[in-house]
């Protein structure tokens, strides 16, 4: 009698397994073989399918998003997207395998679906050429050739007469397990010998700041002396960091440049080298991110050495009609920013050092803008490697497009650092202090009102210039219940302090910071 084939049904435990074996085995070669690509220099772009999703995701997010991200996890929002694309991708992967026991032909269109959808991302980055595919198409077919062996050979065939044919289950897994973790390692390898770590972290330890004419010290009094109060001049360290880089760009100042193009006499290009044999200059400079929240903490002040901006526009020659340089980084985010923001007598710098040490990797190394008066996304590109001069007819940067104001300048603002919201208080003498600024034209005045009272001028510590914030601190008589402390500002040219309610898009937050306190 002829006895039926057995049919091959994997099992309903083993099976998701398979894909995600597939999904680890495709992500860690591609990332393996996207680090090759890079390093070799055999691509400008992001080879990378993980780092390229994650941009495209940042490229196309909304206004309301990006401050929803940044208000919910500051300075980790990258790694809370890197890992939100990590459980997608073993969501994803689980699925697969559990499509593949039974509807094997349906799991090929979602993965090829899935690799479609990433190739997109891949060559949609800056600069991408048709290299950077190739990891991505090489980890699939390894990672579809891993998922079709495990559901032929690994799981558990039923026979027709009900005789199970045993497999040697913990085998398949610990090889499955070896597999996942060996591409793992490679994708991780890779990914660490792209950077240029080592080369970076080895120049930053060989910069030696240069020398410049008139060197920026604290002035005295600068600081009002309060415990709680942001620092006057803020650690490298704590120094706030908001971009678009998934991860911290490495670049190697021995082959980095800066070129000059758009409407220029003559296009420019410096070496590092060359920079640094320019006469640098030192400047006090507050930054400050347009999705600061009235009453948040990003911004920071700190002192930069740099070269002018505007002697390097001279050297090549302004062409009348331009009203905008676009500024661009190693990773493809771009700042447009008003060209007499660069060309006047601000402190506007083409910065590398912060705080008298060679610029941190995650704030720009080796160089970056600092422009005075105008918001990061507007003004503050790390990792600069091209100056366009152009018009805001022609170009737009990074953030326009996505619902921004074209140009950004600072609001002026104030934060009560101390008491903290919330606080319990005793009767007596309080200090209450925080900070206020509206870099390039300098705060003149802080006022503090208790509940509805009436406003009473706070004392200043002593001023650093224009493009810094000031500290300020006001002694109150604590008086027993709930009170509400409320700050403003008033600028050096006598404007007040906006008391209207804003949110950060488009162009800056505004309103009173208030902090409510209970003393008895």
């Amino acid at each position: 009698m002829h006895q039926k084939a057995p049919t091959i049904t994997p099992s309903w435990a083993l099976a998701p397994l398979g894909g995600l074996l597939a999904g680890v085995v495709t992500v860690g070669i591609a990332e393996f073989l996207a680090g090759v690509v890079q390093r070799m220099g055999w691509s400008n772009g992001t080879p990378s399918p993980v780092l390229a999703v994650g941009g495209a995701f940042i490229d196309r997010t909304p206004p309301w998003l990006k401050t929803f991200a940044v208000d919910t996890f500051g300075t980790h929002d990258k790694q809370v997207l890197l890992g939100g694309i990590a459980v997608v991708l073993v969501l994803l992967s689980l699925l697969i395998g559990w499509l593949a026991r039974t509807r094997f032909t349906m799991t090929l269109v979602v993965f090829v679906g899935l690799v479609a959808v990433a190739a997109a991302a891949v060559t949609s980055r800056p600069h991408a050429g048709v290299l950077d595919v190739l990891p991505l198409l090489v980890g699939a077919v390894a990672g579809l050739g891993v998922l079709s062996q495990w559901r032929r050979n690994l799981l558990a065939p039923k026979a027709s007469d009900d005789r199970v044919v045993a497999l040697d289950r913990r085998r398949a897994l610990l090889l499955g397990g070896g597999a996942a973790l060996g591409a793992v390692v490679l994708g991780l390898a890779g990914r660490a010998w792209s950077t240029g770590a080592r080369a970076v972290q080895d120049a930053r330890r060989a910069f030696r700041v240069p020398r410049v004419a008139r060197p920026v010290a604290v002035p005295p009094g600068a600081s009002v002396g309060v415990s709680g109060v942001t620092p006057f001049v803020v650690p490298n360290a704590d120094f706030y960091r908001i971009d678009t880089a998934l991860t911290v760009p490495q670049v190697d100042p021995a082959s980095w440049r800066l070129r000059v193009t758009g409407m220029v006499d003559r296009e420019v290009e410096i070496d590092w080298q060359t920079l640094l044999s320019k006469p640098m200059q030192e400047a006090m400079v507050t930054l400050m991110c347009v999705s600061n929240e009235v009453g948040g903490s990003l911004n920071g002040n700190a002192i930069w050495t740099g070269w002018p901006v505007r002697e390097l526009l001279a050297q090549a020659g302004v062409r009348p009609g331009a009203d905008m340089v676009l500024s661009r980084s190693v990773d493809g985010f771009t700042a447009g920013t008003p060209i007499e923001a660069l060309t006047d007598d601000r402190n506007a710098l083409i910065a590398v050092a912060m705080n008298g040490e060679a610029l941190p990797a995650e704030h720009g190394f080796p160089v970056r803008l600092v422009v005075p008066g105008l918001y990061g996304y507007v003004s503050a590109t790390k990792w600069l490697t091209e100056l366009k001069v152009t018009t805001y007819a022609r170009d737009m940067g990074y953030w326009t497009p996505r619902g921004w104001s074209a140009k950004g300048p600072v609001k002026t603002s104030s934060r009560i650092d101390v008491p903290r919201s919330g606080a319990k208080l005793k009767v007596g003498t309080i200090a209450v202090a925080g900070v206020a600024w509206h870099q390039h034209t300098g705060i003149e005045k802080v006022q503090v009102r208790v509940d509805s009272g009436d406003w009473q001028d706070a004392r200043l510590g002593t001023s650093a210039g224009a493009d810094v914030w000031r500290q300020w601190v006001y002694e109150w008589s604590a008086t027993p219940g709930h009170h509400t402390l409320t700050v403003r500002a008033i600028d050096a040219v006598g404007q007040v302090q906006s008391s209207v309610v804003a949110p950060p898009a488009p162009d800056g937050s505004s309103g009173y910071h208030s902090v409510s306190v209970t003393v008895s």
